[in-house]
């Protein structure tokens, strides 16, 4: 069996690294032989920080499932087409908008000094902040502000892109079209139905739906109707997880 986690809301928490008992946990599952693969929002280079160095050689999506990585190494990139590119950056200027932009390893950020994002972000200097139009390539786009949020959302509706609206944060997530948890858990060659799946957001939903068991880590009133149980975000939400693990490394042994 695979067993897929989320990180940050879901095995982690207000930006912290994943806690040395969750980690056994997850070794426990490998030494079953069961894989276990991590499905980040975050970047690979931001992935990478909250996870022990000897979990680096996992399997490991990225930007919403725009970076895939094997052994340490990126083997895929999915980014914006030029056209889209044009048309994103347009609304970025009419609704001035400001902005982390990830490149495939790289980024660009024009928000708030003290944007909590900023806790999360590049936090070992592995990537270098640079000019959007320095960025190679684009594979994900987070609004932070705007002028107009709401109609910017709505002009971003008319694009061949995935939006995903944090509104707890207030901020628009925007993946390449077709891109999302599930489309790179295909590119792994991990089937529908032949995994279990861990998360806490709407992004989580394509994988939540394609699995053979869906847990969701608190509550999302969207992410709610895919999820096959909840265990409660609440003082106890490591033990509640460590002590899942442990019955699903039992059930399918």
């Amino acid at each position: 069996m695979h067993f897929v986690f989320d990180l940050d809301g879901t095995i982690c928490f207000k930006g912290q690294p994943v806690t040395e008992p969750i980690l056994q946990s997850l070794e426990q599952l490998t030494a079953s032989g069961h894989e276990v693969v991590f499905a980040s929002a975050r970047p690979i280079r931001d992935l990478l920080p909250v996870l022990h160095k000897r979990f680096h050689g996992y399997k490991m999506i990225g930007g919403n499932g725009s970076l895939i990585c094997q052994n340490g190494n990126i083997k895929q990139v999915a980014r914006f087409s030029p056209t889209i590119l044009v048309k994103l950056k347009a609304l970025l200027e009419k609704y001035q908008a400001t902005y982390l932009i990830d490149g495939d390893w790289d980024y660009a950020y024009t928000g708030p000094a003290d944007h909590p994002i900023l806790n999360n972000l590049n936090p070992h200097n592995l990537a270098e902040k640079k000019p959007l139009e320095k960025l190679s390539s684009i594979i994900k786009i987070l609004i932070l502000t705007s002028c107009n949020m709401e109609a910017l959302h709505e002009d971003l509706k008319q694009l061949d892109v995935i939006i995903h609206l944090h509104r707890d944060e207030g901020i628009l997530d925007i993946s390449p079209t077709g891109i999302h948890k599930w489309s790179a858990l295909k590119q792994l060659n991990i089937s529908s139905g032949s995994y279990i799946a861990f998360g806490n957001d709407t992004n989580d939903i394509s994988m939540f739906e394609h699995a053979h068991h869906a847990v969701m880590i608190g509550h999302h009133e969207i992410l709610a109707p895919y999820s096959d149980e909840a265990i409660t975000n609440d003082v106890n939400v490591e033990q509640q997880i460590i002590e899942k693990l442990a019955e699903f490394n039992v059930r399918y042994a």
